[in-house]
């Protein structure tokens, strides 16, 4: 008998494939087991004599093949002892080569060998060659081939063993593979086999289903989650001890005890499996190969074993891995998104400087984002008000705020969440009296608002649906309700000192503005920014002897405190001294003394001032003497112009001695003089251009005769009308005194 070289389909394209997670190990092992599966072709010889194709003789390879000792004979025609191959057309290509005397090769010939159950599926290459006597007659045939079955099995095994690898770059669901990979295994081998493969849990102490698509379902199901442990059927043996376990007979195999009557009914009497182990040797599952049959494995059938555990490992390492990183991803996703959430709820939240409305704002954003439903309860004088809700309708919104928890109710979540300042999460209704049926709830997540360790507050989530608040709901909620309290807190504060703000500004300006004889007084004054600053502008009118009243309008270098020290300093100084004084000059020094004697605590700052003195005229109109220390210039304004009156005077709190002219005038019945501060012309529109001395003065260029609250009004409504959505950057007062006819 002569060996021939083993032909093997290219283990090369395996060997090369970059695939991710292939080690060179693997590899090595697989070439190794695929050369066996591959084993080792022979030579076939047969000499057949005369027409009959008498076989005269043939090598022990040639009875092997063609069906072993029942047909080991000599002496009697091939068609006798093959009758198979007359339908298959070889019998009619041998009486060709003896008739012709020409040969016949061919290659992957396709020969069903037998008949019946006991037939099989084989393939050849091979040559008819014509015997000739001495005289060039042909005498019979001789038949020399190799049998290839198992090579062209091995070749398709290959073929498909690197599709799997392929896929398994692909990343081809994990489903999909091993499917494909136990219908193969089904398909090329030799005998009935079916394949199951087991995929461990995460703690290697259960199997889960992976891929069994020839056994039954019921089969499937059933050891669908079974434990690994010693004696736990051929798998879970198997996948205990990390190592193979052979059950050649299910029947009588201590390890099946507990499965036998299920493998009875599903018609399997053998099963040898191998476990499938990553490369750290952790459990990955298991593969089985099932036979009807009590059947002991060859070695060729452990090859095979190994090939599909080692690539099965690959496949499911390859899903753990992408879930790993699709983990990682949602992971990192989910992080961002509540990230973006916290920034949008804190800009949100932030956005109005409210107390209320910010805690409002809290309610919109947790339903429907956290929860269906969402109400805000808040503490004022040991009494709980809910100031907030939120809900998918406006009837569930009403039917939530007409529930107000009690503020020392043992069985009230809200109430024990304002005692203890710990967060309260459950899976049921909320205890206590409720609208909870009403409102279909079947969770909650109760969430203090904290103010310095002390409970000012709760945010409560209600659920409505079989979802339940895990640990990243409540983490999330507690964090934006964290920085609900520090909003909240801020905007109290805020407002709180806007309140003083303004009351303190009040304090600094006249509570009412007093009614003088023969003239009209009108006022206007506009803080700049959000008023939490007090401002620096300032007016105020008062009685002086008889029928004199004493009338003032300043600006104040500087905000603040310091800016409501010097004003109240210049203030209440001019009130102190103008009745012991003679005219406005002399009370403008004694301003500037006291500026000049204050302590340097209390600002070192300017002061431009327009103090004067007003009589009402024997003839009708009003006397008016005045100075203007560094202030801008009043305007009079009559029914043809408004002009400005240029007076000499200097800064005050500058220097000891400063410049001052008494400017002195009488005003018309219906005339008016407009004193006013630098806000005012400074003001600055979009292109950044000021309002102005010449637009004041060409917007109160009138025609007919206006009141003084006529003009404030005209005035005011130019200055918006030019700054539009600009704002204002510094406080505007105005100060209006118009001429009356007398009585």
């Amino acid at each position: 008998m002569t060996r021939v070289p083993q032909q093997q389909p290219s283990l090369a394209v395996a060997a090369e494939t970059d695939e991710p997670g292939i080690g060179s190990g693997y590899l090595r092992t697989t070439e190794h087991d695929l050369r066996t599966l591959f084993g080792q072709s022979t030579a076939l010889f047969a000499s057949l004599a005369g027409p009959a194709h008498m076989i005269e003789a043939a090598n022990a390879a040639f009875f092997a093949a063609i069906g072993g000792p029942d047909r080991a004979r000599t002496g009697v025609p091939i068609a006798q002892l093959m009758p198979e191959l007359a339908e298959q057309r070889f019998i009619g290509l041998l009486d060709r080569v003896y008739r012709t005397g020409e040969r016949h090769t061919g290659r992957g010939a396709r020969v069903l060998l037998g008949t019946g159950s006991s037939a099989r599926e084989a393939f050849f290459d091979f040559t008819y060659e014509p015997r000739l006597d001495s005289g060039g007659n042909v005498v019979g045939v001789r038949v020399i081939g190799v049998e290839t079955t198992q090579v062209m099995q091995a070749q398709r095994l290959t073929a498909e063993h690197q599709a799997l690898l392929e896929q398994i770059a692909r990343q081809a669901p994990l489903e999909q593979v091993l499917d494909g990979m136990a219908r193969v295994i089904e398909e090329i081998a030799p005998e009935e086999v079916l394949v199951s493969v087991l995929l461990a849990d995460a703690d290697g102490r259960h199997l889960r289903h992976g891929a069994a698509p020839s056994l039954p379902d019921f089969y499937n199901q059933a050891i669908d989650g079974i434990a690994t442990g010693d004696g736990v059927g051929s798998c879970g043996t198997a996948a205990h001890r990390r190592q193979p376990v052979i059950v050649t007979d299910i029947a009588t195999d201590p390890f099946w005890d507990d499965f036998r009557d299920l493998a009875e009914r599903a018609k399997v009497a053998a099963c040898w499996s191998t476990p499938i182990l990553a490369r750290d040797g952790s459990l990955l599952g298991t593969f089985a190969m099932y036979h009807r049959v009590p059947r002991s494995p060859q070695e060729a059938d452990l090859a095979l074993a190994r090939v599909f555990a080692g690539t099965a490992a690959l496949a499911i390492e390859g899903h753990l891995a992408e879930q790993a990183r699709a983990a990682a991803e949602a992971k990192e996703k989910a992080a961002r998104d509540d990230l973006a959430f916290l920034l949008e709820a804190s800009t949100a939240l932030t956005s109005d400087l409210d107390y209320t409305q910010t805690l409002q704002r809290l309610a919109t954003l947790c339903a429907p984002s956290l929860a269906p439903l969402c109400a805000v309860d808040i503490v004022e004088a040991g009494r709980v008000r809910r100031i907030a809700t939120s809900g998918p309708t406006p009837a569930d919104e009403r039917l939530l705020a007409s529930h107000i928890p009690v503020y020392d109710a043992a069985d009230d979540a809200v109430a024990r969440v304002l005692a203890s300042g710990v967060s309260e999460v459950a899976r049921r209704t909320p205890t206590g009296p409720g609208p909870w049926y009403d409102l279909k709830v079947t969770g909650y997540l109760c969430v203090p608002l904290l103010d310095r360790g002390r409970t000012f507050a709760t945010l409560t989530l209600l659920t409505t649906d079989e979802d339940t608040f895990d640990g990243h709901t409540v983490t999330l909620t507690e964090e934006l309700a964290r920085r609900a309290a520090s909003a909240a807190l801020n905007a109290r504060q805020y407002t709180h000192r806007v309140t003083l703000a303004r009351d303190l500004q009040a304090g600094l300006l006249l509570p009412e503005v007093p009614t003088l004889p023969a003239s009209q007084v009108a006022t206007y004054y506009h803080p700049a920014g959000e008023g939490l600053d007090i401002g620096g502008d300032f007016y105020d009118v008062f009685r002086l002897a008889g029928d004199t009243w004493a009338f003032m309008l300043g600006d104040v270098c500087g905000r603040g405190a310091t800016a409501a020290t010097t004003t109240a300093l210049v203030r209440h100084t001019a009130r102190a001294v103008a009745p012991l004084l003679p005219g406005p000059d002399a009370v403008a020094r004694a301003v500037n003394k006291a500026l000049l004697d204050r302590p340097h605590s209390h600002g070192t700052g300017f002061v431009t001032l327009v103090y004067g003195h007003l009589t009402p005229s024997a003839g009708g109109g009003l006397d008016i003497e005045l100075v203007r220390a560094g202030h801008t210039l009043p305007l009079r304004i009559d029914a043809r112009r408004a002009r400005p009156l240029h007076s000499e005077g200097s800064l005050l709190g500058i220097t000891p001695d400063p410049q001052l002219e008494v400017l002195r005038l009488h005003l018309r019945p219906a005339e008016s003089l407009l004193l006013y501060t630098d806000g005012i012309i400074e003001a600055r529109n979009e292109t950044g251009e000021q309002f102005g001395e010449d637009r004041l003065a060409r917007t109160l260029a009138v025609t007919s005769h206006h009141t003084a609250s006529d003009i404030v009004d005209l005035l005011t409504r130019a200055v918006r009308d030019f700054t539009g959505t600009m704002g204002i950057d510094d406080d505007q007062a105005a100060l209006v005194l118009t001429a009356t006819p007398g009585t």
